[in-house]
This record gives C-alpha cells, structure tokens and sequence, in this order.
C-alpha cells in the first residue's frame, strides 16, 4: 500500500513540516554531490553509531565533527537513497501536517525531535555493539504515524495497491493504513534478527511509533480530542 493523501485538512500551514522536507532534500542533495568516500565520511560523521553512542568503541578523529549525542538528531536529516527519501518524505506530508496542527508548530518541533531520538536509541538498544550508522527521517516520521493514529483514526487515506501489472486506487481509514504498517513492522523486527545492524531500521520504526503514541498527550492542544473525525468543512492543507 503507497499513500497518496488524506481528507484531513488543516487550520494552519505546515511551517516545520515544510522546513524538515526542504532540509532533508537539501542535505540528500548535499550527499549526492559529495565523492564516493566523502559521502561515506559525511554519513560517519552524522549518523547514529550504536557502538559510538554506548562507547563500546570510537571512530576517526577526523570523522568526528559533532558529540555522539547530537548524532541522534543530525541522523534524522540523512538518507541513503532515492526510494528511502522519497518513501520518507511522502508519509511526512500526508501525516505530519495535521499533527503540526494539533500542537502548534514550536511542540511539533519538540515532538518530532523527541520521537526521531527515542527511535534511534530503541534501535541503538537492539544492536549495541553495531558500527553501522544509523540515518533517515523513519524514526521520527513512525512517531507521527503514531500520534495521528490516536488523533485521526476515521481519516480517510487514498492509497495505491499495486497488483502484479495492474493498480488500483481506493480509500481506506486511517486505522487501516496505520494499523497495517506497524504490524509489518513488528513481523519484519522478528524475521531480521539476529542483524548487526544493517539494513532497514525496524526497531526505530517501533519505538518511533510507540513514543507518538505516549507523547500524543502531552503535546496536542487542550481542545484536541482523540479519536477526531476529519475536519471536512475546512479547507487548509491536508
């Protein structure tokens, strides 16, 4: 299932939505500039390093630029390719704006850097001694997922099905969507252990999605309840 877009629109625009997606593209762009080796550098250099951050072993002096710490947030503006980028980005505009609009823009910023380093750390936890780094907005972006299943489970969501040749376009509840993901995620964490690390993060995604879920309820505004219908008599961004 690839989702297209909700009918859950907004009272606000999308500020820092916006502003994560033009940063991201921009430094993904800022790789592909880069050299074979000085991309493997840069990727070093802000990447999560699980063996890094629990200090089971330490990279080049000239790969280190930021605390190993702050790699928890830097990872998040990284990605390592197209489809991974585009994937990304694609469910951060159809979810994210919405809970941008259910905090305000500066606890969105809060919420959404809180959940992309509880992802990396829940991912860190499963692989401590890994030297592979770590990058991709995911983590953060399955905290929004999380949040928006709490808030808009009844949106609808057009998604594309791709069946053998064929594809077919139908829109389906947000739960649905939701729902399905991260059971996928769950079923794909078993079938990858053991794994040293590489490959696709499924435990950030996890832990990603569960702290959306917690933080939901502190962040959103008072007025915002949960299990929201869609607000389908405004008209703004969704």
């Amino acid at each position: 299932m690839i989702p297209l877009r909700d009918d859950n629109p907004t009272t606000i625009k999308p500020l820092v939505t916006i502003s994560i997606i033009i940063t991201c593209i921009s430094v993904f762009f800022y790789q592909l500039s880069l050299l074979g080796s000085e991309e493997r550098i840069f990727v070093y250099q802000f990447g999560v390093i699980p063996a890094v951050i629990f200090g089971e072993d330490a990279i080049s002096s000239r790969h280190v630029i930021i605390p190993a710490p702050l790699s928890l947030i830097s990872s998040m503006f990284l990605h390592g390719g197209w489809v991974h980028l585009i994937g990304n980005m694609l469910y951060l505009w159809i979810f994210a704006n919405n809970i941008e609009d259910a905090m305000g823009h500066r606890r969105f910023i809060v919420f959404y850097i809180l959940c992309g380093v509880i992802a990396a750390l829940s991912h860190a936890f499963t692989v401590p001694s890994s030297p592979i780094p770590m990058v991709g907005a995911s983590g953060a972006i399955s905290g929004v997922l999380g949040a928006y299943l709490l808030l808009y489970p009844r949106a609808s969501i057009l998604i594309l099905i791709p069946i053998w040749i064929f594809i077919k376009i139908v829109r389906v509840p947000a739960a649905l969507v939701l729902g399905l993901w991260f059971i996928l995620q769950l079923t794909s964490s078993h079938a990858s252990l053991p794994s040293s690390g590489g490959g696709i993060a499924w435990f950030a995604h996890i832990g990603g999605f569960i702290a959306g879920i917690v933080l939901i309820g502190f962040f959103k505004r008072p007025q915002i309840r949960f299990f929201n219908p869609p607000s389908r008599h405004s008209r703004g961004y969704g």
